[in-house]
């Protein structure tokens, strides 16, 4: 599972929780199995209301549903909450909640503006400093110290959009990378 999976995961996890209905719904199903119809009624609530919240807990994992008869009996999958705490809780995981704030709020704007939902570049700003964040980006994808032909480079940068040309331009030009015989060699600076 990638970080930005495991972020997802965690996040519905939270939001999951992030009612107090929810958490008195986790709280009766500790005790014991329950259906919906006596959940609803514990909560002073309408069944639709209860099973709509029982959706959000079970889409986060934290419950499931036997059938008994012509009713659903929910249970709290415990196992669930605790592995989600200790994912969370690990040292290695709690600074990776960050990840991301390292880039400025400038910066985000920008990405956020001319990068479509694939990461592929909408448009090019005219204002310099704009564009420069836009080739910082697609700078990420290529490795420090390796040597690329103007081939390799165009097909990295081609993901990104079709004007190679600008692109290969604006990384020389703003010196992110540099180019040995007119083009024959590239590399990140």
């Amino acid at each position: 599972m990638t970080e930005q999976e495991q972020l997802a995961e965690l996040l519905a996890f939270f939001k999951s929780l992030a009612d107090e209905n929810r958490l008195k719904i986790i709280g009766l199903l500790a005790q014991q199995p329950t259906s919906v119809e006596k959940l609803a009624e514990l909560l002073g609530l309408s069944v639709s209301t209860t099973s709509h919240h029982l959706a959000t807990l079970a889409k986060a994992g934290l419950v499931s549903a036997r059938t008994e008869g012509h009713y659903y009996i929910y249970s709290l999958q415990t196992e669930t909450l605790k592995s989600m705490s200790r994912h969370l809780l690990q040292d290695e995981n709690l600074p990776k909640l960050s990840e991301g704030l390292g880039e400025d709020a400038f910066d985000r704007k920008v990405l956020s503006n001319f990068l479509d939902t694939d990461g592929r570049i909408k448009a090019f700003p005219v204002q310099d400093k704009k564009f420069i964040v836009l080739l910082r980006h697609v700078l990420k994808s290529f490795e420090s110290g390796k040597r690329y032909t103007e081939k390799e480079v165009n097909e990295i940068f081609v993901k990104f959009n079709e004007d190679t040309a600008s692109l290969r331009r604006g990384m020389v030009e703003y010196k992110l990378m540099s180019r040995e015989g007119g083009g024959g060699e590239y590399w990140v600076n």
